[in-house]
Formats: C-alpha cells, sequence, structure tokens
C-alpha cells in the first residue's frame, strides 16, 4: 500500500464509521459532502497537476475533522464537551478546530497552485494571494451556511453550530485567517518554495 492509498483508507475508514448512526443524517451528509468532494477532484486531477505529500496529508487530517465533525455535529463532539471545564470554555469549540482548518488546509493547497502554475513570482505575493483566497473560501462556506439555514430553518442549528454566539460567523472566519497564517508561517521555515517548480 502507497501513501495515496494509506491516506484514501483512513478518511475511508472514518466515513464509514461516521456514517453508522450519526446524530443527525442530514447534518452528517451536508458535513461531510466537503471532504467527499474535496476527494473526489483530487483523484480527478492527480494525473494533471500533484500537490506535495505535506499537502496531501494536510487535507487528509481536514477531512477527518470534517468527517467526525458530520458524525457528532460540530457542537457535540465529546472530546471538545470534555475540554469545556479544563479550558474554562462556556461551548463546544470544535467547530473553532474545523474553522481553523478551513484556513490551514486551503492555505497550502492555494500557495502550491499559485507557486507551481507561475501565477506569482514574488513570496510576498504568494503569501497575500494565498490569505486572500483562505478568506475568500470562508467568506463563501459562511454564505452557503446561511443559505442552508434559510431554506432548512430550524433544522439548520446543527448544521451552523453557532449555539447562541452571535459573533460566530465573524469568528469563524478569524479561525480560518489564524489557521491560513500558521499554514503561510509554517511553509515560509520549512522553504516550501524554495525548491525549482
Amino acid at each position: 500500500m502507497n501513501r495515496y492509498h494509506l491516506m484514501l483508507a483512513i478518511i475511508g475508514a472514518i466515513l464509514i464509521w461516521s456514517g453508522i448512526n450519526p446524530k443527525d443524517y442530514p447534518t452528517w451528509a451536508l458535513e461531510v459532502a466537503p471532504a467527499v468532494i474535496g476527494v473526489v477532484l483530487l483523484a480527478a486531477t492527480y494525473r494533471r497537476f500533484r500537490f506535495s505529500d505535506f499537502a496531501y496529508w494536510v487535507m487528509t487530517l481536514h477531512a477527518v475533522v470534517l468527517i467526525v465533525g458530520g458524525h457528532y455535529t460540530y457542537a457535540e463532539v465529546p472530546l471538545f464537551d470534555w475540554l469545556k471545564e479544563p479550558m474554562g470554555w462556556e461551548r463546544n469549540n470544535y467547530d473553532k478546530l474545523g474553522h481553523f482548518m478551513q484556513g490551514f488546509s486551503p492555505a497550502v493547497i492555494a500557495a502550491e497552485i499559485l507557486w507551481k502554475n507561475r501565477a506569482v513570482e514574488s513570496r510576498k505575493w504568494l503569501v497575500f494571494l494565498t490569505l486572500c483566497v483562505c478568506m475568500a473560501v470562508s467568506a463563501v462556506y459562511e454564505l452557503i451556511e446561511w443559505l442552508v439555514a434559510e431554506i432548512s430553518g430550524q433544522s439548520a442549528e446543527a448544521f451552523l453550530g453557532t449555539q447562541g454566539y452571535e459573533w460566530d460567523t465573524q469568528s469563524d472566519m478569524m479561525w480560518c485567517g489564524i489557521g491560513a497564517c500558521v499554514m503561510l508561517i509554517v511553509l515560509l521555515l520549512k522553504k516550501h518554495f524554495a525548491v525549482q517548480r
């Protein structure tokens, strides 16, 4: 089994576990859909555009976060319920991990696409445009969440995971930005773009 098959096996196994008696099937479908769509797109484009192994592992981790959140709903992941008291949280913050990953993972994806396709020559522009892409992805996701809430009414609460926090959307986008910045720092420190394209 090569490393790509291992990544697919990890995602597949967790997806199967996640689909067995989840908290709510419609919410589960909404939460795991981005991971499933991502895997399909990556498989379809693998021969035309290959990401680094590092990027694929980060995407695998992101898929796991999405799929686990889909099983429990983001507001009810047990580990983060357990962490509420020792961390002094008033809410389950698993959704913040999800939004951190929403910046962390797309940052490496956007940066590698921009760099390998020579869309930018300067690392400064690479950092700026990658951050812009990540924030745009976050904004679009928040708009999709809003649209789902409008269409489905009360049943969207589990998908939105606001837990009564009025600044949830802004906080989600902030965590995405933090995730993107952390990834960009990691990429720059490991000299990820020092190699020939």
